[in-house]
């Protein structure tokens, strides 16, 4: 399509754009002008040109004026009450038709009929089709005698078409009003969808960083602590306990510097390069060096490790890795740790004990990152986690399910129930 042939059209569309515009603005304005405009129209076929069509032509002048202002002025209030309009309208018309007077200013009735069928019920038509039929028949019956039809027939399909008209231009404006308020709820769903996307990263990077750091830093506090008291007897181990804190310290920065490097890489970046996460393989070195930070750990893990998806793997090593960050922070310097992974058919079941001091009172429960952040991490694997003292009474439990089949599309992350302060 050329440029000639589209000019006339964008023209069109911005000319009635305007006048929406400047209707929406000032209606009284464009109400007003349009009324002036018809009333001249009235008045001037009042002023002899009614005498071309009508059956008595001997009316006096002022009935004929009065009739055709009452025929036109109604016209203001058309788009708010066109209903009342067309009553008055009517009125005036079945004095026209019943006197003989048959003015044109009587086909203006068609402007409030319009606005009905534009705004109205539907049901409101019939009515109006009524009003509109009662001066046509009397005035057909009275003067046209045999032929009544032919004007009550021509009259009746202009304003039928007229009222589909106002009825297409209706279904028109729903129709886009609904297509407007679709875009609008899709827009709102797109924002909704991005800031849950951005509050569930925020939530799985934050659940990274605290089992990172969180870990590391308890076992370097541990390092440190143990190496501290072994300066003054033994200057060897108090130098090992320094190599130890620093090779968690930078296995800490390599961790932390893998999980940036995942934010920041572009999404074309390979799956590979984007994760590179701890495994079932990386059990040992984060046992080791949890006994390195003091804690005597027991593991029981099997051989060959059970076949697991990279996430599942990924979420026995955080959960060992937890439990035993709570174990060194809250269970004390006597504590010890079992860990045992055992593979039962169609899952994997993981169990972190120590034989540390349970909680003193259950006022904190639920309110820990840690146990919050590995309940998710399972649930996300149809997985299930539960925690809480040994019968006992002293020490604490860890136990871990996960099946070793792929999870489901989505799964409800259940609201924790209880955790170790």
């Amino acid at each position: 399509m050329t440029t000639e042939t589209t000019a006339p059209s964008r023209w069109a569309h911005q000319l009635i754009t305007r006048v929406r515009a400047a209707d929406a603005a000032r209606p009284w304005l464009w109400d007003g002008a349009l009324t002036a405009f018809w009333t001249v129209g009235a008045l001037v076929d009042a002023s002899g040109g009614w005498r071309n069509v009508a059956r008595d032509p001997s009316l006096p002048a002022g009935m004929v004026v009065a009739l055709s202002l009452a025929l036109s002025l109604p016209l203001y209030a058309r788009r708010r009450r066109p209903t009342t309009v067309l009553a008055v309208m009517a009125a005036a018309a079945f004095v026209s038709e019943a006197s003989g007077a048959f003015l044109q200013a009587g086909f203006l009735q068609a402007l409030p009929l319009f606005h009905i069928a534009l705004a109205r019920p539907p049901r409101r038509l019939l009515w109006s089709f009524a009003l509109l039929l009662a001066p046509l028949l009397i005035g057909a019956l009275r003067f046209d005698g045999e032929e009544w039809h032919v004007h009550v027939t021509s009259a009746l399909w202009g304003y039928v078409f007229v009222a589909l008209a106002g009825i297409t231009f209706r279904s028109r404006r729903d129709h886009t009003a609904s297509l407007v308020d679709r875009a609008r709820r899709l827009e709102i769903e797109r924002d909704q969808e991005v800031r849950l996307a951005a509050a569930a990263e925020r939530a799985r990077i934050a659940r990274e960083m605290h089992d990172i750091i969180g870990h590391n830093l308890s076992v370097i506090t541990g390092l440190a602590d143990g190496g501290r008291y072994a300066a003054a007897k033994s200057p060897e181990r108090a130098a090992q306990a320094l190599d130890a804190i620093g090779t968690t310290s930078r296995q800490a920065l390599d961790e932390l510097r893998r999980l940036l490097g995942v934010l920041s890489a572009p999404d074309d970046a390979p799956a590979a390069a984007r994760a590179p996460q701890p495994t079932l393989a990386d059990l040992e070195p984060l046992l080791e060096g949890v006994r390195k930070a003091g804690l005597p750990v027991v593991s029981e893990l099997p051989a060959p490790l059970p076949p697991l998806p990279p996430g599942a793997q990924l979420t026995v090593y955080r959960v060992v890795q937890e439990s035993l960050t709570n174990t060194l922070k809250h269970a004390g310097p006597a504590a010890t740790a079992t860990v045992r992974l055992v593979a039962e058919g169609d899952a994997v079941r993981l169990t972190v004990t120590d034989t540390g001091t349970p909680p003193a009172t259950t006022t904190d429960r639920g309110q820990g990152q840690g146990l919050t952040g590995m309940r998710e991490r399972a649930a996300l694997y149809d997985g299930t986690l539960d925690c809480g003292p040994l019968p006992s009474g002293a020490g604490w439990q860890v136990r871990l399910r996960i099946p070793t089949a792929p999870p489901p599309a989505h799964v409800p992350v259940p609201a924790p129930e209880d955790s170790r302060p």
